[in-house]
C-alpha cells in the first residue's frame, strides 16, 4: 500500500528522519521496524520505518540519499510499504472485475453503537449489513483500521486506489466517492463522500463538511 502525505525532513542524531502522520499500527500488520521505500524530490529511496511509540514511525533514509535534500521544509512524501494488509479476500466470490455491485448511489447506514463507523462504510459501498461485514472483517467496535477496510473492500471487489492521501485538515478537493478519515480523540473516524454529499454513520446525510477535520481519503472508483 501507498501513503501520500506531507512531512518536513529533518537532521537528527539517527540520521535523515521524516515524521509519519498517521498511526502505522492502525494501517499496518507491522510492529517493529518495517522495510519501505519512499518517493522524494523524485527520487525512489530504501528507507526503514523506526517506531517511536504507540504506533508513531518516522522514516529513516541514509545520509548518502539525502544529500541534496532542503532539509526543514515540508517535502511531498510517497511511502509504499510492502506486505501491509491483512488479507480477507481469499476465496471470495468477487473481484475488481465482478464487484458485489457498481456504485452509482448510496444509501446511508445508521451504526448501531459507537465504534462501527468503519464497517458502515464498508457496508454502505457494498450494499450489504453491518453485520455481514464484521462478519467478513472478524472484528467489532473500534477494531476497524483503514487496512482492514481496504482488505474488506478488495473481499468485496470494490476497487479503489492505492494511495491513501493525508491532506491533515489542508484543503482538499475530494473524488466524486472515497473514505474519509477524520480525527477522534485516540481513534479515526470514517465517513463516505459520493458526489458531493457526505455519509456519516453518526449524522446521516450532510451537504456541508469542514475540511479542517478531515485526516485523509482513500478514493473508490466508480
Amino acid at each position: 500500500m501507498r501513503y501520500f502525505f506531507e512531512s518536513v525532513v529533518e537532521k537528527k542524531e539517527q540520521g535523515v528522519m521524516i515524521q509519519i502522520p498517521f498511526n502505522v499500527w492502525e494501517v499496518c500488520k507491522h510492529r517493529d521496524i518495517i522495510q519501505g521505500e519512499v518517493v522524494l524530490d523524485n527520487k525512489v529511496l530504501d528507507c526503514e520505518l523506526l517506531p517511536q511509540e504507540k504506533g508513531n514511525y518516522e522514516i529513516h533514509i541514509s545520509d548518502g540519499d539525502a544529500v541534496n535534500v532542503e532539509l526543514g521544509v515540508a517535502h511531498k512524501i510517497l511511502l509504499h510499504v510492502t506486505g501491509s494488509l491483512i488479507r480477507m479476500d481469499q476465496n471470495s466470490p468477487y473481484s475488481f472485475e465482478n464487484p458485489i455491485r457498481k456504485i452509482d448511489s448510496v444509501k446511508v447506514i445508521i451504526q448501531p453503537e459507537d465504534g462501527l463507523c468503519g464497517q458502515s462504510c464498508v457496508a454502505m459501498l457494498a450494499g450489504v449489513t453491518i453485520a455481514e461485514v464484521i462478519s467478513v472483517m472478524d472484528c467489532r467496535e473500534w477494531q476497524a483500521t483503514m487496512g482492514m477496510m481496504i482488505s474488506a473492500l478488495n473481499y468485496y471487489g470494490i476497487d479503489h486506489s492505492d494511495v491513501i492521501n493525508y491532506t491533515e485538515g489542508r484543503d482538499a478537493v475530494l473524488p466524486k466517492c472515497c473514505i474519509m478519515m477524520e480525527k477522534l480523540g485516540r481513534y479515526c473516524h470514517y465517513l463516505v463522500h459520493f458526489d458531493g454529499k457526505y455519509y456519516d454513520s453518526n449524522l446521516g446525510v450532510l451537504d456541508e463538511y469542514d475540511m479542517s477535520k478531515l485526516l485523509g481519503y482513500l478514493e473508490i472508483k466508480c
